[in-house]
């Protein structure tokens, strides 16, 4: 891969991650990781991980990330107002941000000039299907449970009930919701 080209991708996919973070706005927040991840999977199939590339861009971004733009739309999340205050919390943030950026800061210094050789099956299928299907398989099903039960959840708290509707439904609800609008009368 030409050096501009990867300088490039590089830049685009910090920049795109600064705006994952910065953006007040939850779906704008969301095409931010989109170009995030695209401009990652275009680094790791030019670094000739073409495979790995390609399953990230089909599996995160156009699985993951369409998850999540649903999970956005049934919460119904709105831009956040940015309260005022909060001054020990704005002070953890700065101080954790300059602690992140000294940490980088001491990897780049110590970080070998050049790449690594990579090991021979390096980014091929049959490499990624042995590390997945056998080596990680519990994890693998572990993090798949995990999403679903992510999105029951979200489903289930994104569920509106009217005010003066009950939970219930069947004839007992609709029993219990006259008997309630008596008591009220």
């Amino acid at each position: 891969m030409e050096v501009g080209v990867f300088a490039f991708f590089a830049v685009l996919a910090v920049v795109s991650a600064l705006g994952v973070v910065l953006q007040r706005s939850p779906v704008h927040s969301l095409l931010a990781l989109v170009a995030t991840l695209l401009a990652i999977s275009a680094l790791l199939i030019g670094l000739g991980a073409v495979a790995i590339g390609f399953l990230l861009a089909i599996v995160y971004v156009g699985a993951i990330v369409v998850v999540f733009l649903f999970v956005i739309w049934l919460l119904n999340l709105q831009r956040d107002p940015g309260e005022p205050g909060h001054l020990a919390a704005k002070f953890f943030g700065a101080f954790a941000v300059a602690a992140l950026t000294a940490e980088l800061f001491a990897f780049f210094v110590r970080a070998p000039v050049g790449p690594p050789p990579a090991p021979a099956g390096y980014g091929s299928v049959d490499r990624l299907a042995d590390l997945i299907f056998r080596d990680y398989l519990v994890a693998f099903e572990a993090t798949s449970l995990l999403l679903l039960v992510a999105v029951v959840g979200a489903v289930a708290v994104a569920r509106r009930w009217p005010a003066d509707q009950p939970r219930r439904s069947g004839a007992g609800a609709s029993a219990h919701g006259e008997l309630r609008r008596a008591e009220r009368a």
